[in-house]
């Protein structure tokens, strides 16, 4: 009985000790990747200010083709939503509405993932040499929820390496003409 009192004891302990860390944690999450295409803004900007242009590039489609997609609002622009439900546990349900366009230099998004909670997500475009630089950024407020907080030391791990693929993919649907 004094053993299963003393696990019990040491168990409580840890959760403690983890929930309590998890508040010096960061309350916000951020993921951002470049990449240069050989192209001016104005060939790059229509691919990440339209909802409808993504498809062409996305990193997550790829891993569930049965994912069913919707859109509204207009075409481009301030307003474009694209709605997208998955089983794929990578892919998942949501939305991503674009929330400001700035022609040839930004477009800002924000994602709602439901109880997964809602993010950011930003395409600074910059003239670099004949080309532009595109950042692809992620940014979310885990509030102070602990699973959150921990969850989001590992952001980085879990989607950098999808940005990568997006941007190396749009590199490409750019230079490409497509």
């Amino acid at each position: 009985m004094k053993l299963i009192k003393r696990l019990f004891l040491t168990l409580v302990v840890v959760v403690v000790a983890l929930v309590a860390v998890s508040f010096l944690l960061p309350g916000q999450a951020a993921v951002s990747r470049s990449i240069t295409i050989n192209a001016p803004a104005n060939a790059v900007f229509p691919h990440v200010n339209s909802m409808q242009a993504t498809e062409a590039w996305s990193p997550w489609l790829s891993r569930d083709p049965e994912t069913k997609l919707s859109y509204s609002g207009p075409d481009t622009g301030v307003g474009n939503t694209l709605s997208w439900m998955s089983e794929h546990p990578q892919v998942g349900s949501g939305t991503q509405e674009i929330v400001e366009s700035i022609e040839n230099q930004l477009v800002r998004t924000e994602l709602d993932f439901g109880p997964m909670g809602t993010a950011t997500a930003t395409f600074d475009l910059q003239p670099e040499g004949t080309g532009t630089k595109v950042t692809w950024g992620f940014q979310s407020d885990l509030g102070l929820n602990p699973i959150s907080r921990w969850m989001g030391l590992m952001m980085d791990d879990w989607v950098g390496s999808d940005y990568e693929t997006g941007l190396a993919n749009l590199k490409v649907v750019v230079e490409s003409g497509q």
